[in-house]
């Protein structure tokens, strides 16, 4: 995929009366004119752009999957780390990424990217000459705009968490190309990565003043679908950890957990099957035929069971009293009667086993974590316990509060993260943000699975496509190192 073709990807008519993803872009001329000054006359087409952003979360490659393909921002982080296990069932699909071995033509490291920026492209084409209706109906542009620009800065920042040498605000290493503009002869360059933050964050920081001023909720009840001023801080504390801007992730954290509730013990089990959006901050909602997000990890329909919890993940809870336990995993027998323990999170709705429910991108339990560990780095030890004990009270029965410090504190807030957010798509990018190494321990393990990625390893960032070398001659010289 070639940065300089997205936008040649995008499916829109010319009057916008049908707007859907393309599933063949690389060659495809776009029905309107390049300028594209003429497509959007009336708000309503801003609109309409805006839902085909949204839609474009469910692609194979970002939050979708289907066939013989997993989620790149849903389970594949796990899949990559200590947290899953590659099972025989996987007929070695995603070995390549289990094991840290792709090269600069790997194929799904080339469908993650043409996911990632044709969400992007799309977002812009939202942003587009948008202040032509500032002036008659500003809190209406705000509402749009401020969704354009989150939906920008978290897929940004998505690909940053790949593709980005390092994490750190004021790193000079290797980070992305950052894209603002829909031109389909554009030929971005590879920022810093702190180049690449300064733009994230300021498209977050200004979607969050546009949202908090619209002529209308972003999400009407209930409904959690949107990404509305909440969602821009989910995405802020997330990355302001990642960026090691803790005071910020703290505060960023702290307004969450002060707007959205934990679940009881009763209602916890509800969230995963959909019949609860208690805890859910923002979600990208799937309906049947528009793929999944879990079906690389578990394929309900056809009894297979790509990827398995590891057993040193299966330590980690009370098994007995912890909710998340029975909540999480299931003992589910083979096709030829073997029993195995399976990872139930995303099944399906109800007692469905299909693997369609939504995919819960942001949840406040990760904004207790998030607060906890950016408080343990500012040296609050007490307000990191609190924050830790809060969240194991609400999951665990019998839980005694503790009192931690130290690096014993930082090893209990990254176990709590493995506890809660298991199969979330979070353990691979833990890791590779406090450069730990990761070390598989599980003694069951496929005899052809890589057990260590050293923190100096290639292996943590992922090459850039060599479609986009070959296209684009301003990422010369810029190729990730070691590849």
């Amino acid at each position: 995929m070639k940065l300089r073709k997205i936008y040649t990807g995008i499916c829109l008519t010319a009057s916008l009366s049908l707007l859907s993803a393309c599933t063949d872009v690389l060659n495809v001329e776009p029905d309107f004119n390049k300028d594209g000054n003429q497509i959007f006359k009336d708000i309503k087409d801003y609109e309409f752009a805006l839902t085909g952003a949204y839609a474009q979360f469910r692609t194979v490659g970002y939050y979708g999957s289907g066939g013989q393909t997993t989620s790149s921002w849903a389970n594949l982080p796990d899949i990559m780390s200590d947290v899953l296990a590659q099972t025989g069932d996987d007929l070695a699909n995603w070995q390549n990424q289990s094991n840290w071995e792709y090269e600069t033509n790997e194929s799904d490291v080339e469908i993650a990217w043409l996911a990632a920026y044709g969400i992007i492209s799309q977002a812009n084409l939202t942003l587009r000459n948008i202040e032509q209706f500032s002036a008659t109906s500003p809190k209406q542009v705000n509402g749009i705009k401020g969704q354009a620009l989150a939906i920008r800065g978290l897929a940004h920042f998505d690909v940053l968490r790949y593709w980005g040498e390092s994490y750190g605000f004021t790193d000079s290493g290797k980070g992305i190309p950052y894209v603002e503009v829909v031109d389909i002869l554009q030929k971005p360059n590879r920022l810093t990565v702190a180049e690449s933050w300064t733009k994230i964050l300021k498209d977050l920081t200004e979607a969050e003043a546009l949202l908090g001023d619209v002529d209308k909720a972003v999400n009407a009840g209930t409904t959690k679908s949107y990404i509305d001023v909440n969602g821009v801080r989910a995405i802020l504390a997330r990355a302001y950890l990642y960026a090691g801007k803790y005071a910020e992730a703290e505060s960023y954290a702290s307004q969450l957990i002060s707007a959205f509730p934990l679940a009881s013990p009763s209602v916890f089990p509800n969230i995963w099957t959909d019949a609860s959006n208690t805890e859910v901050i923002w979600k990208v909602p799937f309906s049947a035929g528009e793929g999944s997000p879990s079906s690389g990890v578990y394929n309900g329909p056809s009894n297979r069971n790509r990827f398995r919890p590891t057993t040193t993940t299966l330590a980690l809870y009370d098994q007995t009293n912890d909710v998340r336990y029975s909540t999480y995993f299931a003992d589910r027998n083979a096709a030829n009667g073997t029993p195995r323990k399976v990872l139930k999170k995303f099944l399906g709705r109800g007692t469905a086993i299909d693997n369609l429910v939504d995919w819960k991108a942001f949840r406040v339990a990760e904004q207790y974590l998030i607060r906890a560990e950016a408080r343990a780095k500012l040296g609050k030890t007490a307000e990191a316990n609190a924050d830790l004990n809060a969240l194991k009270k609400a999951r665990i029965a019998t839980h005694v509060d503790a009192s931690l410090s130290g690096d014993a504190l930082l090893a209990e807030i990254a176990n709590e993260r493995i506890r809660e957010l298991a199969g979330e798509g979070h353990r691979f990018f833990d890791l590779k943000r406090t450069t730990k190494l990761i070390d598989r321990k599980d003694p069951t393990q496929l005899a052809s699975t890589k057990l260590v990625l050293a923190p100096e390893a290639r292996g943590w960032t992922w090459p850039i496509p060599q479609g986009e070398m070959d296209a684009n001659d301003s990422m010369d010289g810029q190729q990730t190192t070691g590849y």
